[in-house]
């Protein structure tokens, strides 16, 4: 059962999208993340060096200029921009976050879930595993039921325990409430334990109720999963809305690399927000205000093999090039992919020699095998 407040669902297999970009030099990238909008967005770079990710970006962006980049094409674009810095790494032949500067491999993180459905005995043993990896602080979902509510955030608080006098929990409403709910809410949990932080409380646009409702509640107030855009954040950070800066992983290394610039502009600390294979860790490990990294899942989808451990209570990333996924793609399952239009011309772009291309016939099993998530790949 995964889920959070605003449902439920059952079932043993999370589907993750993977796309792979093939270069002409023979060296692949992979991205993560939903991606159906790719035939669109592909030729803003084929015929482009790779390497060239940041303007890439932009590039990508300006090809869709007129229909607009919220949603499902942001998303497109943060795979493609994901599989770009994949290869930029394997062509250095290092892995992303020496690319992109980090001294450190260990990223700091915090236990999480989708924990919602889980009774308070499968939630001690969830974080009980956390627990054991050296985790010294969790986040629960929940929001409608304070009496369930309460024992459940005991319950995480006094597993991690284990690691720390002091653990740090954290609750995500996952923008169920209105202000005037967030508040009495969170002062109710406030009068049983400390709260770190209260995440996507209100909407995710309200800047001027996060703002309001930050002088109401002691924990800070924390979100931003789901914006897609600098401009989306500004309203925000110039309300005074947010304490913590929050990114979504499936938005790509590009964009949470800008956001947590600005974040930094205004003095407030980053997190991303957890997906498969925790791709952003990389760029999270080169970044001066990094806070925390969210951590869903001790195990990597069934056809990823990740260069990554979970030790000390955080990810401590590997040496192999690039992102450090390599894919078994006879344990993966053939994803939907539109076909890209190899077009030269659009929207603010000059025609480039071909440099890419997208496959769209994948080598793939008839059986995925049965995991907590699986594989579905994209050429």
């Amino acid at each position: 059962m995964t889920g959070d407040v605003n449902g439920v669902q059952s079932g043993h297999t999370t589907p993750v999208p993977v796309l792979v970009i093939e270069t002409d030099a023979g060296i692949e990238g992979v991205g993560l993340g939903a991606h159906a909008e790719v035939g669109r967005v592909f030729p803003a770079i084929d015929g482009e060096d790779p390497r060239s990710v940041v303007a890439l970006y932009d590039r990508m962006l300006d090809w869709v200029f007129k229909a607009g980049h919220a949603g499902s094409m942001f998303g497109t674009i943060g795979a493609v921009d994901m599989a770009l810095w994949d290869i930029k790494a394997k062509a250095a032949d290092e892995p992303l976050w020496r690319t992109l500067g980090a001294r450190e491999r260990f990223v700091p993180a915090y236990a999480s879930g989708l924990d919602y459905g889980l009774s308070e005995e499968e939630l001690a043993e969830l974080y009980g595993r956390f627990a054991e990896r050296g985790f010294k602080a969790g986040k629960l979902k929940g929001g409608r039921d304070l009496d369930r509510d309460l024992p459940r955030l005991e319950i995480v608080r006094e597993v991690l325990g284990r690691n720390s006098r002091r653990p740090a929990v954290m609750f995500d409403a996952n923008e169920s409430w209105n202000q005037a709910q967030a508040a009495r809410y969170v002062a109710a949990i406030e009068e049983r334990m400390d709260l770190t932080w209260v995440e996507e409380p209100l909407r995710r646009w309200d800047a001027a109720g996060m703002a309001v409702l930050r002088g109401k509640v002691r924990a800070a107030i924390a979100s931003g999963e789901n914006l897609t855009g600098l401009e989306q954040y500004r309203p925000l950070l110039d309300a005074g809305a947010l304490d913590v800066v929050q990114v979504g992983n499936v938005w790509g290394i590009t964009h949470f690399l800008r956001v947590a610039t600005l974040a930094h502009a205004h003095d407030l600390p980053v997190s991303p927000v957890a997906y498969n294979a925790n791709p952003v860790a990389h760029a999270a490990a080169a970044v001066p205000n990094l806070l925390t990294y969210e951590v869903q899942d001790l195990h990597f989808p069934v056809g990823l093999d990740v260069d990554q451990e979970f030790d000390d209570g955080g990810i401590v990333l590997g040496d192999r090039p690039g992102l450090g996924i390599l894919l078994d793609e006879s344990q993966l399952s053939p994803g939907s992919s539109a076909g890209a239009v190899l077009a030269s011309t659009g929207p603010h772009i000059r025609p480039a020699r071909a440099a890419l291309r997208l496959v769209a016939e994948p080598d793939v099993s008839d059986d995925p095998g049965a995991a907590t998530e699986a594989g579905l790949v994209t050429r």
